[in-house]
């Protein structure tokens, strides 16, 4: 299993699965971030939170918690 935290600056995955209950969830599918979309790497802070991502045309900053959370493959 690989997680969104694993991922290289650059690359470009996809989402297989989000891991996670209720309101955790909820709030990364609010994001966009649902199973078969493409996900790119943009950025990583120095210590690796947050990262800055590319999904749907828009970027978007999320936590390394949560990145935990989303199980993804490569394209």
């Amino acid at each position: 299993m690989n997680t969104l935290t694993e991922v290289k600056t650059g690359q470009t995955v996809k989402v297989v699965k989000l891991h996670g209950e209720g309101a955790v969830k909820r709030r990364i599918m609010d994001m966009g971030i649902t199973k078969g979309v493409e996900v790119n790497i943009r950025k990583v802070a120095p210590l690796g939170d947050p990262i800055e991502v590319n999904v749907r045309g828009y970027e978007l900053s999320i936590r390394k918690a949560d990145a935990a959370m989303i199980e993804v493959e490569n394209t």
